[in-house]
C-alpha cells in the first residue's frame, strides 16, 4: 500500500500538481518512465466493490485489479477466451458449465486462487443483489440456490448449472463482465462486518489477483494503481497507473502537451482538432458500444403522452449536433443495439422537423407547449447537448429547465425515478444483444420496490407484452430467428417508446509519443493497463 506522503512526492516530482487556472503557470514536465498518467472523468465513481461498481469507470478499474473466469477478445468479440478458468465443457442439455481453473494464480495477498474462491466470489454477488447482481441472477441464481448451483468440485473445479438453456455465448459473456471478477475470499472476509461480507471495505480496498492493485483512491481527485509484480500473465511494464481526475476537456489537452499526461480521454472535438495538430500526439478512435439517449420518466403527465414522445424524436437535429459539438466523436443512432452486434439496425428515420413536432403537440392537447426538467451531467458533451435542445424545443413552446450536476448526483436521481428526462450514456453489460435489450425493453415489475431497475423500470414503462417478447429472443435456440426477434424490438421501441436514442459512442484516445499498448475494447468493462509502455519502457 502506498502512503499518502509518498504519493504526494510522487505527484509533486510528475508535475501533475500544475497551476491550470487562477493565474498560475503551468510548468514542463514529464511523467516518470514507470508511471502512465491518465487524464480522466472520475466524477462518477462511487464503489470499488465488482458487485456493487456500476458505473464506467468503476468496471474499468475492476477489470485491471481482478481477473474473470473468461473474456472475449476485444477485436472479435464473439471469441470467448479464457482466463482464471483454462478450458470448460458445457453439457448436451446446455445447462451445466464445468470450468477448470488455471493452477499457479495467486492474489495480491500470495494466496493462491481456487476454485472455492471463484465460487464464492459469485455466490457473494448474488446474496449482496446490488445493481450489477443481475447479470448473474438472470441464469436462474438466487441467494438461496446459488451455493447448489455454483459449486466448487475440488480446488481447480467449478460448476456452474442454469435455471434452464441459453446461447452459450450469452452465458460465457455474463461470466466475462467485471461483476463476475474473482475476489480473494479470506482477506475480504477478515474485513466482514454484519454479514455484508466485505462490501463496506470493499468500497474503498481492492483483494484480487490482476496485473494491479489499489494504491490511493483520493474521491474526485485520482485512482493510483500499483503493479503487481507476482501477476501470472506477467508483471506490467508500468509500476504504476495514475488515474486523474480532469472533467475540463480544455486542461486535459493542456497537460498531454505539456506531459504532465500521457494520456488524455475525455477531449471535446475542438481539443481534438488542436491535439491533431500538435507535434508528439496522436489521436485514435475505438468504435464503442455505448449510446447518448433521452430517458422519458413515464410518471410525468406530459412525457406519458404518445404523441409528445414522437414530438420530441423530430425535435433533435441529430446531423447538425454531431457536425457542430461531436465532431467525429460520436455518430448519429437511432436503435437501442449499436452498430456491430447481431440484428442492429442502421434505421435513422428521425431528424429535425418542428412542423412535425408542433402538430403532434398540438393532437397531444398542448399546442402551447409544456415546462420540464433535465438531470444533465456538467461535462461536455451532455452539458452542450442539453443546452442545443433547450433552444431547439423553446422553438415549439417547451420550456426545458436544465439541471446540471456531476454524474454521480444526476445518476443517483435517474436511479430513484425522480428525474423528468435524463441525458445520458448508456453501454451493454456484456456484448449479447440482451444486454441492451433487457436494459431498454424488460421491466417485469413497475413497483418501487423492483429487484429489476434497469432503464424501462427507471422511465417507469409497463411494458408487459415486450417483456415478453424479449425473454422469448432470450430463449430462441436459432441465429437467425433470434436475429429477427431483436430486429423487431428495436422497430417497436423506434416507433413509440420513452427513449430519444440519439448517438453511438467513438472513443477518442489522445497519446503522447512512445505511448502504446492501451488496450481499448468496444465495452467500458474491457479497457487494459498491463500493455501499456511509454518509449523503451
Amino acid at each position: 500500500m502506498i502512503r499518502v506522503g509518498g504519493l504526494r512526492c510522487l505527484v509533486l516530482c510528475a508535475g501533475l500538481m500544475v497551476g491550470l487556472g487562477g493565474g498560475g503557470q503551468a510548468v514542463e514536465a514529464r511523467t516518470p518512465p514507470d508511471m502512465a498518467v491518465i487524464a480522466w472523468q472520475l466524477d462518477e465513481l462511487m464503489s470499488l466493490d465488482p458487485a456493487e461498481a456500476y458505473e464506467f469507470s468503476g468496471a474499468e478499474i475492476a477489470a485491471n485489479v481482478y481477473d474473470r473466469l473468461v473474456y472475449y477478445n476485444i477485436d472479435n468479440p464473439e471469441e470467448i477466451r479464457g482466463g482464471i478458468a483454462e478450458r470448460w465443457e458445457i453439457s448436451a442439455d446446455g445447462r451445466t458449465f464445468t470450468f477448470h481453473i488455471r493452477d499457479g494464480v495467486r492474489f495480491h495477498s500470495g494466496t493462491p486462487v481456487t476454485a472455492a474462491d471463484v465460487a464464492w466470489s459469485l455466490h457473494r454477488v448474488v446474496r449482496l443483489n446490488k445493481g450489477p447482481a443481475f447479470i448473474l441472477t438472470q441464469f436462474g441464481l438466487t441467494p438461496d440456490t446459488v451455493a447448489d448451483k455454483v459449486r466448487a468440485l475440488d480446488d481447480r473445479t467449478l460448476v456452474l448449472e442454469t435455471d434452464r438453456r441459453f446461447a452459450p455465448s450469452f452465458v460465457l459473456n455474463g461470466l466475462g463482465s467485471w461483476v463476475s471478477s474473482v475476489l480473494d475470499r479470506q482477506t475480504i472476509l477478515t474485513h466482514e462486518e454484519n454479514g455484508d461480507l466485505g462490501n463496506g471495505w470493499l468500497k474503498t480496498h481492492t483483494a484480487g489477483s490482476g496485473p494491479f492493485m489499489l494504491g490511493v483512491w483520493r474521491p474526485n481527485e485520482m485512482v493510483l494503481l500499483q503493479r503487481f509484480d507476482g501477476y501470472w500473465q506477467g508483471a506490467p511494464a508500468m509500476k504504476r497507473i495514475a488515474l486523474r481526475h480532469v472533467p475540463e476537456s480544455g486542461a486535459q489537452r493542456l497537460m498531454l502537451e505539456k506531459g504532465d499526461a500521457d494520456i488524455a480521454r475525455n477531449l471535446s472535438p475542438d481539443d481534438q482538432a488542436a491535439l491533431a495538430r500538435t507535434e508528439g500526439v496522436s489521436l485514435r478512435r475505438v468504435p464503442q458500444s455505448a449510446l447518448y439517449y433521452l430517458g422519458l420518466n413515464q410518471k410525468n403527465p406530459y412525457l406519458a403522452k404518445p404523441e409528445v414522445r414522437e414530438a420530441l424524436r423530430w425535435l433533435v437535429d441529430y446531423d447538425g449536433i454531431e457536425r457542430a459539438i461531436l465532431q467525429g466523436s460520436k455518430k448519429p443512432h437511432q436503435t437501442f443495439l449499436p452498430e456491430g452486434f447481431p440484428g442492429a439496425l442502421d434505421e435513422t428515420p428521425y431528424h429535425l422537423d418542428l412542423d412535425k413536432a408542433r402538430a403532434l403537440l398540438a393532437q397531444a392537447g398542448l399546442a402551447q407547449g409544456f415546462p420540464v426538467s433535465m438531470e444533465v451531467r456538467n461535462t461536455s458533451p451532455t452539458a452542450d447537448i442539453a443546452q442545443v435542445l433547450q433552444a431547439t424545443w423553446a422553438q415549439v413552446g417547451i420550456r426545458l429547465e436544465i439541471r446540471p450536476g456531476d454524474n454521480k448526483q444526476t445518476l443517483t436521481r435517474y436511479r430513484a425515478r425522480q428525474h423528468d428526462i435524463y441525458i445520458g450514456r448508456w453501454a451493454p453489460d456484456y456484448l449479447d444483444p440482451h444486454g441492451n435489450a433487457q436494459g431498454f425493453v424488460w421491466n417485469p415489475d413497475n413497483s418501487d420496490s423492483s429487484p429489476t431497475t434497469l432503464l424501462a423500470w427507471r422511465n417507469s414503462w409497463v411494458i408487459p407484452e415486450l417483456t415478453a417478447r424479449t425473454e422469448a429472443a432470450l430463449a430462441e435456440p436459432d441465429p437467425e430467428a433470434r436475429r429477427q426477434r431483436y430486429q423487431d424490438l428495436q422497430r417497436a421501441v423506434l416507433a413509440d417508446s420513452p427513449y430519444v436514442i440519439m448517438f453511438q459512442d467513438i472513443a477518442v484516445i489522445a497519446e503522447r509519443a512512445g505511448v502504446r499498448g492501451f488496450a481499448v475494447g468496444p465495452n467500458f468493462d474491457v479497457v487494459y493497463y498491463r500493455g501499456l509502455i511509454k518509449g523503451g519502457s
